[in-house]
């Protein structure tokens, strides 16, 4: 795979380092910075999503027909690695990369002109409503009943792990409208709006002290069957096609800057010897060892953005990729406990938030790196677990 780039598309870094270096403040770059999860503080993800929605480039992966830049694989890489470097926001990825290629690809011309310019903008911010605690990687097993009443479904059960449910004004949801037969076929993927009757959500402090997950209680809530992304009963493929796009794609270039920071700790900080950390084999054989493993995730991702890019499903790939990208951030994220040394052990919540100046004294990157540790735990596990995917993998590529 041949990864140079041409004139034209060294002309387009130009372009997209220019345009970052005017329209980041430092405000938005502290945030970015200071994130502690793929999931940023909604205040900072909007304020950046109206910047790049003013250019056109909110949605890198979206067609030109539904307000995307239209651009090809290599813009897209491009442009997410120039990001990266310069500390950009995350965007919610609910919207933009989740329910957005599935209103494209399953919903209605109605649906499609009403959601997709609300995705763009920021107007609608979503969440997504598939675990339940007895379906979590089982997404099967589901059991949020929709019982038909009139033009409407009344949904009546919980939702787990919710991401941003206190701060969504709308979810995608996968509901049960069927109980005999096969689990899968009775599966019905609606659209909803958060300020309906009838639901209420309780949030989920995680172990890092983070208000980032909820979850959500459905009490009769009425929902009209025209929010029915594809056919009733008919959910379960949509939701797999959701899934490759949850999966997959965007993985290589942060990768890249957080090893890029842990080995500015390792330089910084003392080993047991009294020398930099950098100095000692072991530790330069684990960097050496994560820098291969981030290699292999860009060559991944490159695949699947290319069969995206073509209009393509990405198949296993996407589980690869999956599987590849929460490991290894895992393994960076272990360097990065090390790298930071007694920084790592100080609790920071307060100094972490993106407005906070409390003096602190350690290097920036080990305000995050406890939190994040903590966080990225959860990374092999949802999306489906890493297990699941090595099964989906043995399947479709082993043949087992």
């Amino acid at each position: 795979m041949n990864l140079d780039l041409s004139a034209d598309e060294l002309a387009f870094q130009g372009e997209v380092r220019a345009f970052l270096a005017d329209s980041l403040t430092p405000e938005l770059r502290r945030a970015g910075r200071r994130a502690t999860s793929v999931f940023m503080d909604k205040t900072y993800s909007l304020a950046w999503q109206r910047v790049l929605h003013a250019r056109g480039w909110a949605a890198p992966s979206w067609p030109v027909a539904y307000g995307g830049p239209g651009w090809g694989v290599m813009q897209r890489a491009i442009f997410a690695a120039e990001c990266a470097r310069a500390g950009a926001p995350s965007l919610a990825p609910m919207g933009l990369k989740m329910v957005g290629p599935v209103i494209m690809g399953h919903g209605t011309p109605e649906q499609k002109a009403h959601y997709l310019p609300r995705i763009l903008s920021g107007e609608d911010y979503w969440c997504q409503g598939y675990s339940e605690p007895q379906a979590g990687s089982d997404l099967a097993a589901l059991a949020l009943s929709a019982v038909p009443d009139g033009d409407d479904y009344l949904l009546s059960g919980t939702k787990l792990w919710t991401t941003h449910a206190h701060w969504a004004n709308r979810m995608f949801c996968l509901v049960r409208t069927r109980t005999d037969g096969k689990a899968q076929a009775g599966i019905t993927f609606l659209l909803l709006d958060m300020q309906s009757p009838g639901i209420t959500v309780q949030p989920i402090v995680t172990l890092a002290g983070e208000h980032e997950v909820n979850q959500v209680f459905f009490d009769q809530v009425r929902v009209p069957q025209a929010n029915r992304i594809g056919a009733e009963n008919a959910g379960w493929t949509v939701a797999k096609y959701l899934l490759e796009f949850e999966r997959g794609g965007g993985s290589g270039p942060g990768l890249k800057v957080a090893l890029e920071a842990v080995t500015a700790l390792a330089r910084a900080e003392a080993g047991d010897g009294g020398g930099a950390l950098i100095d000692d084999p072991a530790f330069r054989s684990r960097l050496a060892r994560a820098a291969c493993a981030v290699e292999a995730v860009e060559m991944t991702e490159h695949r699947v953005l290319a069969a995206l890019a073509a209009g393509n499903n990405p198949g296993p790939a996407s589980s690869m990729l999956k599987t590849q990208g929460t490991e290894t951030l895992q393994m960076i994220d272990e360097l990065a406990l090390e790298g930071a040394g007694a920084y790592a052990a100080v609790d920071q919540i307060e100094a972490r938030a993106p407005g906070a100046n409390l003096g602190w004294v350690g290097p920036e990157h080990s305000l995050t790196v406890t939190a994040r540790y903590l966080n990225d735990r959860a990374a092999s596990i949802y999306g489906g677990s890493n297990e699941i995917q090595r099964d989906i993998m043995a399947r479709l590529v082993l043949g087992l």
